[in-house]
């Protein structure tokens, strides 16, 4: 019943049809309805009679009829709408359309159109109908974004055969290693699937890598990567503009650089090596000892020296276990603790042959070889054999810090002194040494020289030359050429020179060292015999100087100080060694032969007895 509507009581007609109406009205409505819950009906019955009240009915319940929006038709059941032209796009395929004939538009809402395609994302067959008794979506809001599926249908098994095995990263992270110093060139950007096109602000994307852990570094010992398929293996990729992204193919994905060694870390027997010019594994007789303490080495020394006697048994037992570095810390330790110079305490307890050993301990290498520099061109007369046996068998790095000693103690330059106290050939011998520019072997020449020999470092063309140049010089000419002898002598490495004396022999049929005694003599011989040893074998060298000083009437005491607390810590075994082999008897047995009492001990324990 419509407000207004007038009912003619005297006309029963009339009320029987407004009656057959309202009944027809009710039972459309109970139709309209019907398919909607029982809450959603009653619902909208009240709103329908509401607008009966109000004397207004449009079609559709609730669009006004002007001045609003325009009224919207009604469909049959299960036919879609559609599309809406305020969006574009149409219903994507794989979305089944809604049970029912949907809900009623709501008053004040705009029409439903359709929802706007959803770009890029893979159907999944469908979304299943709405469950009853929730309220209609309301338009404006575009529907819930569905979760990534578990499963992209596309996607190859996690597991890639592509991939090496790999291992360090837990298995699920991302093959990605950025480095901005790393010189591996990236590929191009490609979209991936799934996602909708990257934004220009956004940064750049980079296909999946290969998760090697460093640049350069070689693609082994990493697990599988699961989870991040291979790039060729992505379909192509179309944004929402239509624009089409070429897939990643296998050359898109760079090809490591090869694996580049690892930075050479020097073994203490390489380092040995290089020091030493060659690559000859000489050996000790004294090491730092470990554990280590300079405080209670100072103490126990002190204890030695204190009160009434000496007790060199200590002191013999302490410094010829130490290294020449640890008994400078055990000097400075002492200082520091008792306020006395150690040396001089030393001193006044010690006398003799075993004092100038125990001072001798406590220089440092490079100032000990100075200070016998020193002495040997030092008051009347000057001790060439000192001279030869110290500057024609040390390195480079030795000689320079020699030079620098020398200078820093006694305020001199040592060439100048040198050549104040020499003369002729055997002053350019000594000059020639004091430079420290022998051609000695890079670090990775020794390497070489271990791996595949000292022929991997010779050059034969130059030992051919240089051995003709030395026959030129002396055995095939009246007179020498000591100059051309010193120039092959004093630059070469020491396996060229071994090549050149073995080119020599084949030349001139007779040993190089029987050619320097016809050609030579005096301490120009001297200086090129010890040259030659050394090249060969620099330990023989240092055993014959022993083996001179232990022979004979007498002994000399200060040649056999300084060639074992010299050598003690570089090569002194490997000499006891030749000096077994040379001479058929021990060193030590020779030693303890020619010395005694503590004297003897401390000479034994820096042999190593």
């Amino acid at each position: 019943m419509y407000p207004g509507h007038v009912k003619i009581k005297h006309k029963k007609h009339g009320k029987r049809s407004s009656s057959s109406s309202s009944s027809s009205s009710s039972s459309s409505s109970d139709d309209e309805f019907k398919h909607l819950p029982k809450h959603e009906r009653k619902m909208r019955k009240k709103m329908k009679k509401q607008a009966k009240k109000k004397g207004k009915m449009y079609p559709g319940m609730g669009y006004p009829g002007s001045g609003g929006y325009p009224s919207q038709p009604m469909y049959p059941q299960g036919v879609v709408p559609p599309p809406s032209s305020g969006y574009p796009g149409s219903v994507p395929t794989g979305y089944p359309p809604q049970s029912g004939t949907g809900y009623p538009p709501q008053p004040g809402y705009p029409p439903q159109g359709t929802y706007p395609p959803q770009p890029q994302y893979p159907h999944s067959g469908g979304y299943p109908p709405q469950q009853p008794g929730y309220p209609a979506s309301q338009p404006g809001y575009p529907p819930s974004q569905p979760a990534y599926p578990t499963s992209q249908p596309g996607y190859p098994p996690q597991s890639q055969p592509g991939y090496p095995p790999q291992s360090g990263y837990p298995q699920g992270y991302p093959g990605q290693y950025y480095n901005p110093g790393d010189q591996m060139q990236r590929p191009p950007y490609q979209a991936q699937p799934g996602y909708p096109a990257q934004s220009p602000n956004m940064p750049p994307a980079y296909s999946a890598q290969p998760a090697y852990p460093y640049p350069n570094a070689a693609p082994t010992g990493y697990p599988p990567q699961s989870g991040y398929p291979y790039p060729s293996d992505y379909a192509p990729q179309t944004t929402a503009t239509g624009e089409t992204y070429p897939t990643s193919t296998p050359t898109s994905v760079p090809t490591p650089a090869p694996a580049q060694a690892p930075p050479t870390v020097l073994s203490d027997s390489l380092k040995h090596m290089t020091i030493y010019g060659g690559a000859e594994l000489f050996h000790p007789t004294v090491k730092p000892v470990d554990p280590f303490s300079a405080e209670s080495d100072a103490a126990a020394l002190r204890k030695a020296m204190k009160g009434f006697g000496t007790d060199e048994a200590t002191i013999v037992s302490i410094l010829s276990r130490r290294s020449n570095k640890q008994r400078q810390e055990i000097a400075l330790m002492f200082k520091t603790m008792y306020g006395k110079d150690i040396i001089d305490d030393l001193k006044s307890e010690l006398s003799g042959h075993l004092e100038e050993v125990i001072m001798a301990l406590f220089k440092p290498t490079a100032y000990y070889d100075a200070w016998s520099i020193n002495n040997a061109i030092s008051g009347l007369g000057t001790k060439e054999s000192i001279l030869v046996e110290i500057l024609c068998t040390r390195t480079n790095s030795e000689i320079h810090e020699i030079v620098s000693n020398y200078k820093q103690h006694y305020g001199k330059d040592l060439e100048k002194d040198i050549m104040s106290d020499t003369s002729g050939h055997f002053k350019r011998l000594l000059v020639s040494c004091l430079q420290g520019n022998r051609n000695e072997l890079t670090t990775e020449q020794v390497e070489r020289v271990i791996k595949e020999g000292p022929g991997s470092v010779v050059n034969l063309d130059q030992a051919r030359d240089d051995a003709q140049r030395l026959y030129q010089a002396g055995a095939k000419k009246i007179g020498t050429d000591e100059s051309t002898i010193l120039s092959v002598l004093a630059i070469r490495n020491y396996y060229q020179m071994k090549a050149t004396f073995d080119e020599y022999a084949r030349i001139s049929g007779k040993d190089i060292i029987d050619s320097i005694k016809s050609e030579t003599s005096g301490d120009l011989e001297t200086g090129f015999k010890a040259l030659i040893t050394c090249s060969r074998n620099r330990p023989e060298f240092f055993a014959n100087c022993l083996h001179k000083a232990l022979s004979g009437l007498g002994t000399k005491d200060h040649t056999l100080i300084r060639v074992i607390v010299s050598r003690c810590e570089i090569d002194l075994q490997s000499i006891k060694a030749a000096y077994q082999h040379m001479y058929g008897k021990s060193l030590a047995h020779a030693v303890s032969s020619d010395t005694s009492g503590d004297y003897k001990k401390l000479l034994l324990g820096l042999l190593g007895e």
